[in-house]
């Protein structure tokens, strides 16, 4: 497995202070963060300016571009997207489920904007994820399952996220084992509760909440998982957390996540 972070931790500084404090903590790559509103960092409309900066910050800070999160399923932007992940090498996006929960006319709208951009996705050569998101249309493990009945592109995959399942009021050790063929991506964080939202950006950290994530990593480690594992810790920049503080929730993470990895001997 790859331990990545997604950029958006540090949402309220740039770019290469994003990479330098990943790479400091001691990660194997970065998920960029394509998130309006949540970070300037790759700006999907300005992804031709800023691609030649990406790839100096990757040689320079020795980080692998392991993912993409763009949350729009507009499908001029996700074409820009996928351009800008052929051009920096990137191998997955990773988008917004779409849609609202239980509700079966959204479910039919989803489903079909995700196969015309999985169909997308595959043209330019990289992997469309997505994730079971609270209050989406895909919410939990048996919604999960059913999309990946119903869209057969190979460029689709699953992001999995334990912070989501858990607060869909699933176990998730359970839900990993149950689609892990699937499964192309990781986005990692712990949960304190299972109210509607993951909560303060501390309380995401690994290790500070309920969530079993020794075991979570193991089921994928136990499967032969070998893709990106990406802290994905959103709100930072909304709540006015200083560097110090992004800083630490990236080193404490990293060092919870290898800790995890030793455990069940994949590292």
């Amino acid at each position: 497995m790859k331990l990545g972070a997604n950029s958006v931790l540090f949402g309220a500084f740039d770019l290469e202070t994003a990479f330098k404090y990943i790479a400091m903590a001691g990660y194997d790559g970065i998920e960029l963060s394509a998130i309006p509103g949540m970070s300037e960092h790759l700006v999907i409309e300005r992804w031709r300016d800023l691609a030649p900066e990406i790839k100096r910050l990757a040689r320079t800070y020795n980080l692998e571009l392991l993912a993409m999160e763009q949350p729009s399923q507009d499908p001029v932007v996700m074409e820009r997207a996928f351009q800008a992940a052929t051009e920096l090498g990137i191998p997955i996006v990773n988008c917004g489920p779409g849609g609202k929960s239980e509700d079966e006319e959204a479910w039919l709208k989803v489903m079909d904007s995700l196969s015309n951009l999985a169909s997308m996705a595959e043209k330019y050569g990289v992997t469309l994820c997505v994730k079971a998101h609270v209050g989406a249309s895909i919410y939990n493990t048996p919604t999960t399952l059913r999309a990946l009945r119903e869209i057969t592109s190979p460029a689709f995959g699953i992001d999995m996220d334990p912070s989501h399942i858990y607060r869909a009021g699933e176990n998730p050790v359970e839900a990993i084992a149950a689609v892990i063929s699937h499964v192309k991506h990781v986005h990692i964080r712990d949960c304190k509760g299972r109210q509607q939202g993951p909560g303060a950006p501390a309380d995401q950290t690994n290790g500070r909440g309920d969530i079993d994530l020794v075991g979570y990593i193991h089921v994928l480690y136990k499967h032969g998982y070998t893709g990106p594992l990406d802290l994905e810790i959103i709100g930072t920049k909304a709540q006015g957390y200083t560097l110090e503080q992004c800083i630490t929730i990236a080193a404490e993470a990293r060092g919870h996540m290898q800790a995890c990895l030793q455990a069940c001997g994949a590292r």
